[in-house]
């Protein structure tokens, strides 16, 4: 192996992850491309999967992990709250309607930024609460382009379904009403880092009476947009 540290287990799972930045690869790939022993691929390759590093396809073959998603979204974390404060509150006077950004941590999601309606009945989701990844049309972007093996086994209890998501991923924005809370209807789009990859979700949400359960057709271009400016921040960065 090139580009050797001298810690050799550091540089072999180095490797490994290198190896898997390329798509999806079988045990016997990745020992070909690695020129590990097939032994220490594999025993590199399950540990790397008990900690999230390394996932699995459909197939059983070695892909990149959920948690190096989550780290690299942390990584950029300041870069993103820094130019999350301007476009949501412009997305909210656009809009007339509470804006957020979410991140998912694990198991839930949750609020990093918010622009509340200035006034009259809103839908307030302060900076900071914990919210399910099983209701709402933020959860679902973050959700929608998840590898199908972890995809399948969040969607066990969720209020949307994979073909709610194929929906999701085929317009590239999500709508929910009275997924999260009823009366309250919401509208997201997908943030994406620099690899491509959702990090975040902005959304903005209101009373269903205001909003009705047809809310995607007038505010999802504006939802679109502000996301598309955060991606373009952080690949600016």
């Amino acid at each position: 192996m090139e580009n050797t540290s001298g810690v050799g287990v550091l540089d072999k799972v180095t490797s490994i992850l290198g190896t898997l930045e390329a798509g999806p690869v079988s045990l016997g790939g990745l020992v070909a491309a690695t020129g590990l022993a097939r032994p220490t691929a594999h025993r590199l390759a399950v540990a790397l999967e008990h900690h999230r590093l390394v996932g699995r396809d459909l197939q059983g073959r070695f892909v990149l992990g959920p948690r190096l998603t989550e780290l690299s979204a942390a990584a950029g974390d300041d870069r993103l709250l820094a130019a999350a404060g301007p476009v949501l509150a412009q997305l909210r006077d656009i809009t007339g309607e509470s804006a957020q950004l979410y991140r998912r941590q694990g198991e839930v999601r949750i609020c990093v930024a918010a622009a509340e309606r200035l006034s009259g009945l809103r839908d307030t989701v302060p900076v900071g609460v914990t919210l399910s990844m099983k209701a709402g049309s933020a959860a679902q972007i973050l959700l929608a382009w998840e590898e199908p093996e972890r995809l399948h086994r969040s969607l066990q209890g969720a209020r949307f379904t994979a073909t709610a998501l194929s929906g999701v991923r085929r317009r590239g924005w999500a709508q929910s009403a009275g997924e999260r809370e009823p009366g309250v209807v919401s509208v997201s789009a997908p943030v994406r880092g620099p690899s491509h990859r959702v990090v975040a979700a902005v959304s903005v949400s209101g009373p269903i009476e205001r909003l009705t359960r047809h809310a995607g057709a007038r505010l999802s271009q504006a939802v679109v947009e502000a996301a598309n400016r955060l991606t373009e921040a952080l690949r600016q960065a």
